[in-house]
């Protein structure tokens, strides 16, 4: 058990946000003048690989900024990205930041709907577009008309009709590699991130320079003391998200450190392959990537050369035996982290200067005060369940620089977001007497049976645990007599199939370690559950669905 210094660590730090910042120097101009470090290796599905220094991508980040002032770009228009990982991702961040211009990250993933919101929304002037998320933005081409140019990168230049696209790659290599940034205000727009939220239009977080900062301690613990000597980092995380930009992409690159790409979908063997080929030390996996590693290789060091050094997990809770699993199988101790698009990197552990409690979110990084609170914006006793909010002054007296600036065109949504000077993050937590935070759900996830309220987490981290299950979502059932009742949709793992035994040992396995309230008292076997792009696990569509079906029952 390591000595806990938290208290050390967290009376310790002090912010010291300049008044003028940008992330474009920060994370890549001020590493290019060594042609010799490495900042990305990138690889995909097809086996094409590749490798570029800081020094290509500032190169590469010069000429397209020229491209896309020639375009019209200006001071705080917006350029939107709907690009995978891949090298163009990285290198167009860097070239809209150091313009002083706003991106606006969008999944690949996105069909023409999803896309057609977001991009009217944020007024996106220039979008960037590979083959894969080209032909979801051509049918909806001609009804944006603010959207003035389109980029395709990879072979995507070549359009039709109303879908004329620009070749990224002729007007790139033609352009000047000489360019004069910007300086930009620490409190400047740097980009808009959609929220995923599973209720209501997706609201545009506009997030200034200033938050890479404030995700910088968060990141730096929840990865044991980042950077060292030899870290290079990975995650599967998209990069037009959150957790892949300012989890992974951006804060590598802050501390000039090299970090693994991949463009292609998540696959167990593939995930520990990247981890052998490029001996990653540092990575980002949610827990659902996690579980189905641990499902399709229970002794991985028996079949791969992994040399892990840190494990970050964030999204849902890991569990204990996720947990248990990682530090036995990959040597490396996972350090659950909180945050959302909002204000990020907030809440977490670092087990090397605290103790790691498995399941638990961890406490407040140094330089966040957190609080969980009531409705009236009052912190609530140990023990009880609250809102989990972040106090817009830091323990140090000053401003916390991770903070949004607010939600596009939706002043009313930014207000409902404070109580005072706390931001609610909308997610219910309890503390425990050693200023542990531990996860029970989405303010809207949990539930009451019977009287009882019931956190969906505990329940699938134990569901979990059962051999024969890989993933698992516990929902209310409505139930005329109790209210509701437990139900739990089960993903099994390879090999097993549903039976009316199996049901029956899932629920004697929950209540064998849970309280008796806590069992499912309806199991449904499902192929896969509704995730998110980011990974999280969309309960709210399981809940619908649920409560159809008992509707017309």
């Amino acid at each position: 058990m390591p000595v806990d210094r938290y208290a050390e660590v967290h009376a310790g730090h002090r912010w010291d946000v300049p008044a003028d910042f940008n992330i474009a120097h920060a994370c890549c101009g001020r590493w290019a003048a060594d042609r010799t470090r490495f900042a990305l290796y990138w690889e995909d599905e097809s086996g094409a690989a590749s490798a570029h220094t800081f020094w290509d991508l500032q190169r590469e980040a010069n000429r397209l900024s020229n491209v896309l002032a020639g375009l019209g770009v200006a001071r705080g228009d917006r350029v939107a990205l709907i690009l995978p990982q891949r090298r163009e991702t990285a290198v167009a961040h860097i070239a809209v930041y150091q313009m002083g211009a706003v991106a606006v990250p969008l999944s690949f993933l996105f069909g023409p709907d999803a896309l057609s919101y977001r991009l009217a929304d944020s007024g996106a002037k220039v979008a960037l577009v590979d083959p894969q998320s080209a032909p979801n933005l051509a049918p909806i081409r001609g009804q944006l008309p603010g959207l003035t140019h389109v980029l395709g990168v990879a072979g995507a230049g070549a359009g039709a009709g109303g879908d004329e696209r620009i070749d990224y790659d002729a007007v790139v290599a033609a352009a000047s590699p000489e360019f004069a940034p910007a300086t930009t205000r620490a409190e400047e727009p740097a980009l808009v991130v959609y929220t995923s939220g599973t209720t209501g239009p997706p609201k545009g977080a506009l997030m200034p320079h200033r938050c890479l900062l404030g995700n910088l301690p968060g990141f730096v613990h929840s990865h044991d003391a980042f950077p060292q000597p030899g870290d290079v980092f990975w995650s599967p995380a998209d990069w037009a998200w959150t957790g892949g930009l300012m989890d992974a992409l951006l804060p590598t690159f802050y501390f000039g450190q090299p970090i693994v790409g991949y463009r292609g979908r998540f696959d167990p063997e593939r995930a520990f392959r990247l981890l052998e080929k490029y001996q990653v030390r540092n990575a980002f996996l949610f827990p659902t990537a996690l579980k189905l590693m641990m499902k399709a290789y229970p002794r991985p060091r028996e079949h791969f050369d992994v040399n892990l050094r840190s494990i970050m997990s964030a999204g849902e809770s890991v569990g204990t035996t996720v947990f248990e699993w990682t530090r036995e199988a990959l040597g490396a101790t996972v350090n659950e982290m909180f945050g959302q698009t909002e204000m990020n990197y907030i809440v977490g552990n670092s087990h090397r200067l605290w103790p790691a409690k498995p399941g638990s979110m961890g406490r407040p990084y140094p330089g966040h005060r957190v609080a969980v609170i009531d409705d009236a914006g009052s912190e609530v006793p140990r023990g009880e369940p609250g809102d989990v909010a972040l106090h817009r002054i830091a323990p140090d007296g000053t401003p916390d620089p991770v903070f949004f600036l607010e939600y596009l065109h939706n002043p009313e949504a930014t207000q409902r977001k404070f109580i005072g000077d706390w931001c609610r993050t909308g997610d219910v937590a309890t503390v425990d007497a050693d200023g542990y935070l531990w996860y029970q759900g989405r303010a809207d996830d949990v539930f009451k049976v019977a009287g009882y309220r019931i956190g969906p987490s505990e329940i699938e981290n134990c569901i979990v645990r059962h051999p024969a299950v890989a993933n698992a979502a516990v929902v209310p059932s409505p139930d005329e007599t109790r209210g509701n009742v437990v139900k739990a949709f089960v993903v099994l793992a390879a090999g097993h199939a549903p039976s009316p035994e199996l049901v029956d040992e899932i629920q004697q396995h929950v209540r064998r370690y849970l309280a008796p309230y806590e069992y499912p008292k309806e199991i449904e076997f499902i192929d896969a559950l509704p995730m998110t792009t980011t990974g999280k696990v969309q309960r709210v569509v399981l809940r619908e669905r649920e409560q159809a079906r008992k509707h017309t029952q």
